[in-house]
């Protein structure tokens, strides 16, 4: 059984200060983009083995993989660890850059587990909410309205097709470090520059953790200032970073736009925005 496991960015992201539970409390939009992680679920005989193409990640219950095949093994009605399965994990989203490659890769287990373990489909959104703020969004896919920790999800109307330019810097930014700057620093909303009238319509656009974490990382302002200056209708830091995107209406323009920001010590792509129904679709191959 092969499961894809598709990447995000955030059109906007508002961080409207800390909760009780130490939590953020979030106002964000998500929105899939056709950037994927494959994973590869095979029955065998004895404990969960987990493969990784990328040996950076770890392999044991530190990886939101393993945990997410606990979590079904339990919701199953099973008892002790996982047995008779293997899930090989072949890395395409970059880690630590804000795109939702390990909560994407739990949510993409969960779904595989679900049919090979027989649970109730309907046990996703609460299992997947223990595991991570961000996993049951990868459940849903497409653009998304995310509430309270990005957890309590309102799908929106698919914004218009759209070409995608991601630049990865040659670092990356854990969800931890972002926040914490933005604490130090004070909850504050970063000013940004209008957004054209030509523009895509985006709803609060802007990311409160771009200014905390630019701030540590001068290069993340950098390339927004050079996918601004590269005709991008909108660009962003995504998430905590470190990955910044710009979006743009044509996809030749996207392909001018990431030659022109190639090399420095960056990895550009060009990708599309998947609306909902391409996220269901795919992620049943």
């Amino acid at each position: 059984m092969r499961v894809q496991a598709f990447a995000k960015i955030n059109l906007s992201l508002r961080v409207l200060g800390r909760r009780a539970d130490g939590y953020h409390e979030l106002r964000t939009i998500f929105q899939s983009i056709a950037l994927f992680d494959t994973l590869t679920i095979r029955r065998v005989r004895g404990p969960l083995r987990l493969t990784c193409s990328d040996p950076a990640l770890p392999l044991d219950e530190r990886n939101l993989v393993w945990r997410a095949a606990d979590a079904m093994w339990k919701a199953s009605g099973r008892k002790g660890t996982p047995q008779g399965v293997a899930v090989d994990l072949e890395k395409r989203i970059p880690v630590a850059a804000g795109l939702g490659g390990g909560s994407s890769d739990a949510a993409a287990a969960l779904r595989g587990l679900a049919t090979l373990w027989r649970v109730d489909r309907t046990r996703l959104p609460a299992i997947a909410a223990a595991l991570g703020a961000d996993v049951p969004y990868f459940l849903v896919g497409g653009t998304v309205l995310g509430v309270e920790r990005g957890d309590l999800l309102y799908p929106l109307r698919d914004d218009p097709a759209m070409s995608v330019v991601l630049v990865i810097p040659d670092f990356g930014v854990s969800a931890a470090e972002a926040y914490a700057w933005l604490d130090a620093d004070g909850v504050t909303r970063p000013a940004r520059p209008a957004v054209p009238r030509s523009s895509f319509v985006l709803p609060e656009p802007g990311n409160d953790l771009e200014a905390p974490v630019a701030r540590r990382h001068p290069e993340i302002a950098r390339i927004v200032s050079a996918l601004d200056r590269v005709g991008a209708a909108h660009a962003a830091m995504s998430g905590s970073g470190s990955a910044v995107f710009g979006l743009f209406r044509a996809a030749a323009a996207a392909k001018t736009a990431a030659k022109a920001l190639s090399g420095h010590s960056r990895r550009v792509l060009v990708t599309r925005a998947l609306d909902h129904a391409a996220c269901r679709r795919l992620a049943a191959k």
